[in-house]
């Protein structure tokens, strides 16, 4: 892959599917979830912020959000049962997505690189944002079951369940207020949010 790479393989993100091993009343792929995140990611920012003192860059929050998954269009979006089956599993993904970066990094031109880098790469001046990407990320991932139950599929009945405890025991304070807040009107109908 040539040094311009970069742009029109990232723009593929759009054809990679999640939650392969579910059946999906409607599939999402990974440039919506990507997108979700990232303004998921730009809300836990704004309530840090705003209600707990603190100084995050918010918009940054949002970058990292929306680059948080470019590495799987190189690995694919393994669903998490595999990803997570073992130790050994796991810390040989993180060798695969660590490799994966460095290839979309190598499609960039030298001088834009530095750039691009810290969005694949978890650097120090990033550390207090990419909790709260993680936050974003599983939030998405609870609203994708919560949709997928309103539209009656069950498949998702148990994921719901394990990422719901996982959110409700969450040490992410903006996290915690924002499923308080704002996680009950996903439950409502278009006409129910419009009054």
């Amino acid at each position: 892959m040539g040094r311009n790479d970069f742009f029109a393989f990232t723009s593929r993100i759009k054809y990679i599917n999640r939650w392969a091993l579910m059946r999906n009343t409607r599939y999402e792929t990974l440039s919506e979830h990507s997108a979700e995140v990232a303004q998921l990611s730009y809300a836990l920012a704004v309530i840090g912020r705003e209600r707990l003192g603190k100084s995050y860059n918010c918009e940054r929050a949002a970058l990292l959000g929306l680059y948080h998954d470019v590495p799987e269009i190189i690995t694919g979006d393994l669903p998490t049962p595999v990803k997570y089956y073992s130790k050994e599993t796991k810390a040989a993904y993180k060798a695969v997505e660590k490799d994966a970066s460095k290839q979309l990094l190598a499609m960039l031109p030298d001088d834009l690189q530095s750039s691009y880098e810290p969005l694949f790469k978890k650097k120090a001046e990033d550390r207090e944002l990419w909790p709260l990407v993680k936050a974003a990320d599983k939030i998405s991932a609870y609203l994708k079951c919560v949709t997928e139950r309103k539209a009656g599929n069950t498949e998702f009945s148990e994921a719901e369940k394990a990422i719901g405890k996982t959110l409700a025991a969450t040490d992410c304070p903006e996290a915690q207020i924002f499923a308080k807040e704002f996680l009950p009107s996903y439950e409502k109908t278009l006409d129910k949010m419009k009054k």
